[in-house]
């Protein structure tokens, strides 16, 4: 399935869904300094999410445009695989450093990541 954004931007289905994914994982390579795990792709979460904003926008627009009920439905479907992909991006930064290092020192805090990443796939699966 391919989508159009209200910009004129092309994404396919699979390109929605796959996680941004990419320097996060050199800079767990190279030692992990203190920060998010997903700042070395910031860039990319942004415009992502750039494009998740043009899409919403662009479902708005359908309804009130009132286009027929599939060609939205197939829009929202689209939107809900990019933010998924957005999220199972940032779920992977996040046990890729913040877990990881957690788990390296030990300690209760490895505990406590172990359980908040355990609690964010749980919503991820209830969503």
């Amino acid at each position: 399935m391919t989508t159009i954004d209200p910009t004129g931007a092309v994404a396919s289905a699979a390109e929605a869904e796959a996680p941004v994914t990419g320097a996060a994982e050199a800079g767990a390579a190279e030692g992990h300094e203190h920060h998010h795990g997903y700042i070395t792709d910031k860039s990319r979460y942004l415009a992502r999410l750039k494009r998740i904003e043009g899409q919403a926008r662009g479902l708005h627009r359908m309804v009130d445009e009132e286009k027929y009920c599939i060609d939205i439905l197939t829009q929202v479907s689209a939107l809900k695989s990019a933010l998924d992909g957005v999220a199972m991006g940032l779920l992977d930064d996040h046990m890729q450093h913040c877990v990881l290092d957690a788990a390296r020192s030990g300690g209760p805090e490895s505990e406590e990541k172990l359980k908040e990443a355990s609690a964010a796939i749980a919503r991820l699966v209830r969503s």
